[in-house]
């Protein structure tokens, strides 16, 4: 797995290449030889519409997702599919509000190959099926989020390892502030990682 800024990762195994939520601040390579993209929602910093519709890579997001004309296969909450030899099942369905009459947006976390959790704009936690979670990214700064609330999120889902995502909007200085309270906080520890570095696996 490579992260890349904001909240775009890449996964690549057996020559195929998966990435979830190339945004419109996401490096163009990125995208390099993608099959398959995952859109968690519908909001610009996940999902690029007109650079995805130039590329005609195969995309799934969540039903009721309002992606433009770009085509994609629909998914909803609790299923669980196969994409290029990946498999991924799909946890929560709306993401966090800012204000509280906030008309509701579709947003589905996913997790992959039971090995790696990317929630979207949402703190839900996988429940039944899905065992412990090797690598969960972690969502650092949001107009829905507050630190104690992603402390509160790494410590439900109990991962392996945490990894920093959705950090687009924040400076140096609050990274090392939000990422300091994290690692003190959780009992797996926490990593930020720059954008275009590898994530090796733990197992």
């Amino acid at each position: 797995m490579t992260r890349w800024t904001h909240s775009c990762v890449r996964f690549e195994k057996g020559g195929q290449v998966l990435v979830v939520d190339p945004g419109v601040w996401t490096e163009p390579e990125a995208l390099d030889g993608a099959d398959v993209v995952l859109l968690t929602h519908e909001h610009g910093d996940h999902a690029d519409l007109d650079r995805l519709g130039a590329l005609g890579v195969r995309v799934v997001a969540p039903d009721g997702a309002r992606l433009g004309r770009l085509a994609a296969e629909r998914v909803g909450p609790g299923d669980t599919f196969v994409v290029n030899g990946f498999t991924v099942r799909t946890v929560g369905g709306t993401h966090l509000p800012v204000m509280p009459d906030q008309e509701p947006t579709p947003n589905l976390g996913y997790v992959v190959d039971d090995a790696v959790y990317h929630p979207g704009d949402a703190l839900d936690v996988p429940l039944g099926a899905v065992p412990r979670v090797e690598t969960l990214l972690v969502p650092m700064q949001a107009s829905w989020l507050l630190t104690r609330a992603a402390v509160e999120f790494v410590r439900a889902v109990d991962p392996v390892q945490a990894v920093g995502i959705h950090d687009g909007q924040i400076n140096e200085r609050a990274v090392r502030s939000i990422a300091w309270w994290l690692d003190r906080e959780t009992p797996c520890g926490f990593d930020w990682l720059a954008p275009g570095t590898a994530l090796t696996r733990t197992g």
